[in-house]
């Protein structure tokens, strides 16, 4: 897939985590990559997350799936919206959308949740703390777009939704087949479906809060501190006033936590592990029967392509001495020579062609990666 007659840096330049655009139907042929029946039949999978949300004539009513065959044979007389998270994970079709996208680095992208909607249904007002791009993939929707909203923006109450208690939209427009609508950021917005199999593809970013980081680093970083490692004062001068903390003591406690916490090579092989554990790990890719070196030597000598499987995140940071640290699913592989080369490779692409006269480093490392089920053979099935 490729969007025709866009103009990526003056999109990053002008629009990126600034203000909203609307991208009319930019592909060649746009065709809907999964069939309303489908995505239902996902949503009553138990290891898939989804959700329903129904307007009521008073308030907002969500249930969690999976949900009962019997939910949707159900006439309802409310208008309301199946969610369904990670729909990219389950069909290569929808995975496929990601790839106009990819001028975003690979870290920051989350997956596709898919909605459908009969008429009038929609999730409400509502802003995210990330950039998304909304593709209409059935029906229509009208879309609205309003003020940039803050932690302190109210919202109504609900134990499940969080959703603007005052929106006032300063801009519309009404999405057929094919449409983009980019919001950053916090902007507040609407969607409404507009007629009965209104179905949108919503391709999120990921973009971890402060919070987030220095927690999950913190209790990654923790279990291997000793605990003989203290603060000491053994040039303790005496105290004009003993219930003075005075600036040289703070110094020196702050100083034992900035000189753990400035370790960048440590941190950078933290977070490409951290950014790549399986959002869904229950998709298990995992082989009945491993393969060694060898095997995956023949294999492509043979010409069969490699693929990633759609639920793994690849990413990888360079190293000294032309080295490529590859982070797949959480692992961390040290790659040097050509091995580095084809993790660069398949962090690039979904689908690769290894060279057939790969280094015995190479084959090692594909092996690990096909054993993990990070990879996988195509078998053209």
């Amino acid at each position: 897939m490729k969007l025709h007659n866009f103009d990526v840096a003056a999109f990053l330049r002008d629009h990126w985590q600034q203000k909203p655009l609307l991208i009319r139907n930019p592909w060649a042929s746009w065709i809907n990559p999964v069939e309303p029946d489908e995505l239902a039949g996902l949503a009553c999978e138990p290891l898939v997350e989804s959700r329903i949300i129904t307007r009521r004539k008073t308030a907002w009513e969500l249930e969690h799936g999976p949900v009962p065959e019997t939910r949707f044979a159900k006439k309802a007389r409310d208008p309301w919206t199946l969610l369904v998270q990670s729909v990219d994970h389950h069909f290569a079709d929808v995975a496929a959308l990601l790839d106009p996208f990819r001028f975003v680095p690979n870290w920051r992208i989350d997956d596709v949740m898919v909605s459908y909607a009969v008429d009038g249904g929609g999730v409400g007002a509502h802003f995210d703390h990330y950039d998304v791009f909304l593709v209409q993939g059935l029906g229509r929707r009208r879309w609205e777009v309003g003020a940039l909203c803050d932690e302190d923006t109210p919202l109504l109450p609900h134990d499940g939704l969080r959703l603007l208690a005052d929106f006032e939209a300063t801009e519309e427009w009404i999405l057929e087949p094919g449409d983009i609508l980019y919001v950053p950021p916090r902007v507040a917005h609407r969607g409404t479906a507009v007629g009965d199999d209104c179905m949108t593809y919503s391709i999120g970013f990921r973009a971890p809060s402060r919070a987030e980081l220095i927690e999950a680093w913190a209790d990654d970083m923790v279990p291997d501190l000793p605990d003989s490692d203290r603060y000491g004062d053994p040039h303790l001068a005496p105290a004009d006033n003993p219930g003075e903390i005075d600036a040289e003591a703070i110094a020196k406690l702050q100083a034992m936590i900035a000189e753990t916490v400035h370790d960048r090579s440590r941190f950078a092989r933290w977070f490409g592990q951290y950014n790549t554990a399986p959002k869904n790990p229950e998709i298990d890719w995992r082989p009945e029967e491993a393969m060694d070196a060898g095997e995956i030597a023949q294999h492509l000598a043979a010409g069969t392509p490699l693929l990633r499987n759609p639920a793994s995140r690849f990413a990888f940071v360079r190293e000294e001495d032309s080295a490529i640290m590859l982070f797949a699913d959480g692992d961390a592989y040290l790659c040097t020579a050509q091995a580095a080369e084809f993790a660069q490779a398949i962090c690039g692409a979904p689908q690769l062609v290894a060279a057939p006269d790969n280094s015995p480093e190479t084959l090692e490392l594909i092996a690990a990666l096909y054993n993990a089920g990070s990879l996988a053979f195509d078998s053209g099935e």
